[in-house]
């Protein structure tokens, strides 16, 4: 059985996504819109994660076919009461996997981030185009 999403026919983007976030867990950056842009060169793939750092936030391919965007933040905060002393921490983190189309150069993968905006690029393969007579 595969752990790979099916295709859903609402999306229009070759890209089939499926978000395991955690509903329950509070943070900005779960909410996070995600888009997917063809050039003639690459496909892109534009996420908002704002608030996250680089080094929160894990890109990785997996089985040369399905594309991971992880993020995890954990916030701590401490309280000095008079006769105890609490320690407050919150963990919200996100997954979400998408079906790479199958024009895609997965090893060519490029991400960078700036601003709270993840840009993922794959390179389009160069391939052959047919020549009617």
């Amino acid at each position: 059985m595969s752990m790979v999403p099916k295709a859903n026919p609402s999306e229009e983007s070759p890209f089939t996504a499926l978000s395991t976030s955690d509903p329950t867990q509070q943070g900005s950056f779960l909410s996070g819109h995600f888009k997917w842009e063809e050039t003639a060169e690459a496909h892109m793939l534009k996420g908002e994660v704002p608030g996250l750092r680089r080094e929160e936030v894990k890109v990785d391919v997996e089985n040369g076919r399905v594309l991971q965007v992880c993020g995890q933040r954990v916030v701590e905060a401490e309280e000095d009461g008079d006769a105890c002393r609490r320690l407050h921490r919150r963990v919200s983190k996100f997954k979400k996997c998408f079906t790479l189309p199958p024009d895609t150069q997965p090893d060519q993968m490029m991400a960078s981030m700036e601003n709270g905006v993840l840009t993922v690029t794959l390179p389009k393969q160069n391939l052959p185009i047919a020549i009617a007579n």
